[in-house]
């Protein structure tokens, strides 16, 4: 069988550690570096940061956090927010990142996930989807520019096109939920990995690990990405898995 993971999300606006709701209400909880240096010694499976500026929609922002984090973490890293191109990746990948997330370019220029999976392997291409509910239309709507773009693609669909490319893992990330910590959206979870062939995280929404225990139990998404739960509370990722192993849930060993 294989291992679950728990995996903190850090969304980073001009260089410092934020939570949102529903994509906004941005609210500053602390230095990345040392939030970083604390998920580390909470033997978190992975970490994955996020540049979420509007405006800087550039890695500048990432490769300058990238090398002090890397000196304080021991895990893999993934980065993603504004890569648009091979040589993004390329300079991400070659100062300390194991895995890069892509997004918005997965709509405009899907020969860039192939690009990249042809050089660094699938595993190391992470495609993010961010998805609300569109009660009109009774079903889920895919959304690119951190939130703001409305794209045409179904979720089977453009799961299926990115797969194709060479993406290694599927990120999905429920707006509707988003900072709420109200559990996730297991109908949205249901219906991607019910078109992927390739692991699944989902995110949005964690605000106790009976959230998480429904989700793994419930679904059968590889992983489950966190940011309010762990922000907020005496929460981290060693009383999560103590929890959740006694569900017959598997994690890696530390």
């Amino acid at each position: 069988m294989l291992k679950k993971r728990i995996i903190p999300v850090q969304l980073l606006l001009n260089g410092r550690l934020v939570k949102t709701k529903g994509f906004d209400s941005f609210r500053d909880v602390g230095d990345p570096v040392a939030s970083s240096k604390v998920y580390s010694s909470q033997y978190a499976d992975e970490l994955v940061f996020l540049n979420i500026s509007r405006e800087n929609r550039t890695i500048e922002s990432l490769l300058s956090l990238i090398e002090r984090v890397s000196e304080v973490c021991f895990m893999p890293l993934t980065f993603g927010g504004g890569i648009r191109s091979l040589r993004d990746a390329e300079q991400l990948i070659k100062n300390g990142a194991d895995k890069i997330v892509l997004n918005s370019v997965s709509y405009e220029d899907s020969q860039v996930i192939s690009q990249i999976a042809d050089k660094f392997g699938s595993q190391a291409v992470v495609v993010s989807m961010d998805a609300r509910f569109d009660l009109k239309a009774n079903r889920y709507r895919l959304y690119s520019q951190c939130g703001t773009k409305l794209e045409e693609p179904s979720i089977e669909d453009h799961v299926r096109k990115v797969i194709e490319h060479g993406a290694g893992e599927i990120f999905i990330n429920s707006i509707d939920r988003d900072g709420m910590m109200t559990g996730y959206d297991l109908n949205l979870i249901r219906q991607v990995v019910g078109c992927s062939s390739v692991p699944v995280i989902a995110c949005g929404g964690a605000g106790h690990y009976e959230h998480m225990k429904e989700a793994f139990l419930e679904t059968k998404v590889s992983a489950l990405a966190c940011g309010s739960l762990f922000n907020f509370g005496d929460n981290n990722p060693i009383r999560a898995k103590a929890f959740l192993s006694n569900y017959e849930l598997q994690f890696k060993k530390v």
